[in-house]
């Protein structure tokens, strides 16, 4: 289903207050994209996109920012959630935001040099110069310390450094930064075929590769104006429960290693383990990848894969529910989790939260139910949602999530079945027509830790003019610091491992 956009192109003068109109009347930001069009117009352009999810109805602010002057007035002191994408934009493109609070390097660390990697100009293998990185101490009152966590960390993780200001045992603030490993991806798909450049997509995230492929294959083929074949889209479906599967239980699983409670660790790894190997015996592929592609999906899944799928996945849900028993009985689980990391409703709809994050503090947003794709407008279900918005909430909210998926991927089966056992047969991929050159749009999809936006310019020859990947951690990531004051230093591990957020993902 193509995504209900409407375009409006706003003065420099006008965008704040239209931005301010738009979340009075219920609009959220939905990403914010910077794009380089200096050849064809002589300018960058701005592109905010706001999402109303009750209507279903997307809202696209675009600003054009001349060659000679790149500056424009800075919406974050209004849109809150838009902080890190004008940071960024400034960072890559060099389009500074007059006004923003806090206008650090957010991807290129140091001080801020006039190189801007996503500028048309500036060649790939382009070296970035030496930067001098000067971190200067905030100002400490008497008792206060600043306690730098990072960036590199105990065990197999990805680099992120936390500067914890503590007063005695509880923090009083959280700065983190990451973006330590950025890969370039967006640069690199520049120049690439639509068709080719699926590969790197998957590459954004290890563990969401098929939720990133969706958003970006809608995208190219909302532009090359094709529906995919109903085999297609339920084949669809079912990969991305699958992966939704797998990544809520091992998230149960290593949010027990926050606590150390081995027993919920080893349960959750050796649960996700069983569905990483069906993961490889139905695709191919432990995460999945290489299923979906532009116009389909590769192949089609036989019965006898679709009956394995059916028994494994009934098998581990029931084992889930018994391990989150014994996990919820447990004294000191629950001592640990309740009231710990508290994330305020006001703060979700204030940062744009999205995926579990949201829906354990009250806020119903899941793009499958707000801006429904693939088959999820014809399925059955529910979205769990909870209040409490702190650790046991978020445990609760992917434990309930589960049982969705589980109760969805049924459902997808029994669609499947209804095609017979002949998939030669039947189509599973259209091929892709001409697409416009200067075309651009969003795709959507829900990844287990909530909503991607890929945005999608084809340039000639059906090649990639830009590609904006935003995925659930880059919306999800402001808000972490915002739960944890008020806890201890020993509590952060767990707290960050509730939100289970990607560094890989902001990395891209």
């Amino acid at each position: 289903m193509a995504l209900a956009i409407t375009e409006m192109v706003v003065e420099h003068r006008d965008l704040i207050d239209t931005c301010k109109k738009y979340l009075e009347a219920g609009f959220r930001l939905l990403t914010m994209v910077g794009t380089d069009e200096r050849e064809e117009s002589g300018q960058y352009v701005l592109r905010y996109y706001f999402a109303h999810d009750i209507d279903s109805t997307i809202m696209l602010l675009m600003v054009n920012i001349p060659e000679h002057d790149p500056t424009y007035p800075s919406v974050s002191a209004v849109v809150s959630a838009a902080q890190w994408y004008e940071r960024e934009v400034y960072d890559l493109l060099g389009i500074e935001p007059l006004g923003h609070p806090d206008v650090r390097p957010l991807v290129l660390h140091g001080q801020r040099l006039s190189v801007y990697p996503l500028r048309r100009d500036y060649t790939i293998d382009q070296p970035l110069p030496e930067v001098i990185r000067d971190i200067r101490a905030p100002e400490l009152k008497e008792g206060q310390f600043i306690v730098p966590v990072g960036p590199i960390h105990a065990g197999v993780i990805e680099p992120g450094h936390f500067r914890f200001l503590v007063e005695g045992e509880n923090v009083e603030s959280l700065d983190a930064q990451l973006f330590y490993t950025h890969r370039g991806l967006e640069k690199k798909a520049e120049g690439m075929r639509v068709d080719e450049a699926m590969t790197l997509v998957e590459q954004t995230c290890g563990v969401c590769s098929v939720s990133h492929a969706l958003a970006y294959a809608q995208a190219v083929e909302t532009l090359a104006q094709i529906e995919i074949p109903s085999l297609a889209k339920w084949t669809r479906t079912l990969l991305a429960e699958m992966e939704r599967l797998y990544n809520h239980v091992g998230d149960i699983g290593n949010l027990c290693a926050g606590i150390g409670f081995s027993f919920g660790t080893m349960q959750g790894a050796r649960l996700k383990e069983q569905l990483q190997q069906l993961n490889d015996d139905v695709t191919g592929h432990r995460y999945l990848r290489g299923m979906v592609v532009v116009g389909g999906v590769a192949k089609a899944i036989n019965h006898a894969l679709l009956e394995r799928i059916d028994v494994t996945v009934s098998a581990v849900v029931q084992e889930v529910g018994v391990i989150t028993s014994v996990m919820l009985s447990d004294e000191i689980v629950c001592d640990r989790l309740l009231q710990t990391g508290m994330l305020h409703r006001d703060i979700v709809e204030k940062l744009s939260v999205v995926g579990p994050a949201a829906r354990a503090s009250g806020v119903r947003r899941d793009v499958r139910l707000n801006f429904p794709y693939a088959a999820y407008g014809e399925l059955l279900w529910s979205v769990p949602v909870f209040h409490a918005g702190d650790v046991m909430a978020r445990l609760q909210q992917r434990i309930a999530e589960v049982t969705e998926s589980a109760k969805l991927i049924e459902q997808i089966i029994a669609r499947l079945f209804s095609f017979g056992n002949n998939p030669v047969s039947i189509a599973w991929v259209k091929k892709l027509p001409p697409i416009q050159p200067g075309s651009y749009t969003i795709g959507m999809s829900e990844s287990a830790r909530g909503e991607n936006v890929h945005f999608v310019m084809i340039g000639v020859n059906q090649q990639i003019a830009r590609l904006r990947i935003r995925s659930a951690s880059y919306a999800n990531w402001p808000a972490v610091p915002y739960a944890v004051p008020g806890n201890i230093i020993p509590d952060f591990p767990l707290i960050n491992k509730s939100f289970e957020l990607c560094y890989a993902c902001c990395d891209r």
